[in-house]
């Protein structure tokens, strides 16, 4: 291993090869905490060549690969294995924008770039990357691409996916493949990218991208809605769909108890309703030409939903700083419950249709056998994406609780199968799901998957252990997939 580091070292410079246990615990925890491992060291690659000499290196030393953007996932998959084995390839210094297209709609960039620097330079040019998370001033496009992340706006852009026209990527034996195309039409053969997207690192290294980009927004019409209960806020989205059309941009439900908890840990939050409804919808309509009054026109919708029924009372913002206001509200809520404490946690999706369905029958199949559980529901109803989030509200009773996990996720999994939807909604598989995935998708499924897995990484050395359940380690009397 002495030789293999001095090689690595070599690449990438010895001051970006971090061992010192202090230097490397950063890397080496989950953002939640939950997932703790280790590794022989973490390289910090500057280039797409880095990256490839230091993978070619791995390969031939049979040293495992832990891909590390923003460090900002949910499911443990940029968080090593507690063997040791692995090197983190910590990406943060691929961070340049490489090519700014405005007439062809694109950007190029590196994946260490932060979502929040992308943002910024497609708004440099007058264009908009559409892309939106709570956690974008830290989380890395390459992380974004390897768990295919959603956010705030998959209702009118769609996943992360959807965002993607090339790739390039560092494959498993050190070879680059550069498909930096800004093609929206290329149809010869197999759509490679498809399979680094969502992959969480276990196929290849993402190392640079070509990203879609839409007209700038020029008029954002933000509202804070009461609603009678999930069935209505279902409602009240088709309303506004047809009313506005795609303008709706961004449509998030908060329930009760999850705006409570950001009541009470954030400072400066106000509730923005006086009568405290059990549900609550975030809207936001967003428009690039400057003719249409977006405000009037969230107005009006809003008027016929309550008209209608749909919703019992609204606040429409006024100003950019009560827009943000109301947007630190949802987007504090995962925080706020980490101050509050640990929870069983679920990341959710099905038919939009299915919501209030979903949200009633697990209410009462987790009341039944805990009566006191605390449900902390929120997320993307405009797409079916819920965060489903469980807790005791004593601390004494929630350290039980939370050691029941996997009963908790038989009646809510179980639930989410039976309703069409998916366990995992986007924040991937990681260690967390790897296992739980089993029991949802087929035998012909997971086959394929670890056939892909074989044919791109025989010697199972990228990002063992993450979204597949059987780690291949060829040579090292492990299990081959």
């Amino acid at each position: 291993m002495d030789a293999f580091i001095r090689a690595v070292s070599a690449v990438v410079g010895a001051e970006h090869v971090l061992s010192d246990p202090v230097d490397m615990a950063p890397c080496l925890t989950d953002w939640r905490g939950r997932y703790r491992g280790a590794a022989r060291a973490v390289v910090r690659p500057a280039s797409t060549h880095e990256v490839a000499a230091v993978v070619s290196l791995c390969a031939e030393h049979d040293v495992p690969v832990v891909p590390q953007g923003g460090n900002t996932g949910l499911c443990g998959g940029a968080t090593p294995g507690v063997d040791g084995e692995a090197i983190v390839l910590a990406l943060g210094r691929l961070n340049r924008i490489r090519e700014v297209d405005a007439d062809n709609n694109t950007i190029v960039v590196e994946a260490g770039c932060t979502l929040a620097a992308v943002q910024a330079a497609a708004l440099g040019a007058g264009r908009l990357f559409p892309l939106s998370l709570a956690s974008e001033g830290s989380c890395t496009i390459g992380g974004n691409l390897s768990t295919n992340a959603g956010g705030v706006q998959v209702l009118r852009y769609g996943n992360t996916r959807e965002l993607v026209l090339g790739l390039e990527a560092v494959l498993p034996d050190g070879r680059v493949w550069n498909g930096l195309r800004g093609l929206r039409k290329d149809n010869t053969g197999y759509d490679l990218k498809q399979l680094f997207i969502g992959a969480e690192g276990t196929l290849g290294i993402i190392t640079a991208a070509v990203l879609k980009l839409f007209p700038a927004i020029r008029q954002r019409a933000t509202a804070w809605v009461g609603v009678p209960d999930p069935a209505a806020a279902v409602r009240l989205l088709g309303l506004m769909r047809r009313q506005c059309g795609d303008r709706v941009t961004a449509f998030e439900i908060v329930g009760r108890s999850a705006l409570d908890l950001v009541l009470a840990h954030i400072p400066d939050s106000r509730d923005p309703l006086p009568g405290r409804p059990e549900w609550s919808v975030l809207i936001e309509l967003s428009d690039p030409a400057e003719t249409t009054d977006a405000a009037a026109l969230l107005e009006t919708a809003l008027s016929r939903g309550v008209e209608e029924g749909f919703a019992s009372d609204a606040v429409i913002a006024n100003s950019i700083a009560q827009a943000s206001a109301l947007w630190a509200l949802r987007e504090n809520i995962s925080e706020a419950q980490r101050l509050e404490g640990v929870s069983i946690k679920h990341d959710v999706s099905v038919p939009v249709s299915r919501i209030p369905e979903f949200l009633e029958r697990a209410r009462d199949a987790l009341r039944q056998a805990w009566p006191d559980v605390r449900i902390v529901a929120f997320g993307h109803i405009g797409d079916g994406n819920l965060h489903y989030n469980l807790s005791k509200p004593a601390a004494e009773d929630n350290t039980a609780f939370v050691g029941r996990t996997n009963e908790v996720n038989r009646i809510v999994h179980d639930l989410v199968a039976a309703l069409g939807g998916s366990i995992s909604a986007e924040h991937g598989l990681g260690q967390l799901k790897r296992d739980e995935i089993l029991r949802y998708k087929t035998g012909v499924e997971m086959g394929l998957m670890r056939s892909i897995k074989r044919a791109l990484d025989p010697k199972g050395l990228m990002n063992p252990g993450k979204v597949l359940d059987v780690i291949a380690r060829a040579g090292c009397g492990e299990e081959q997939i």
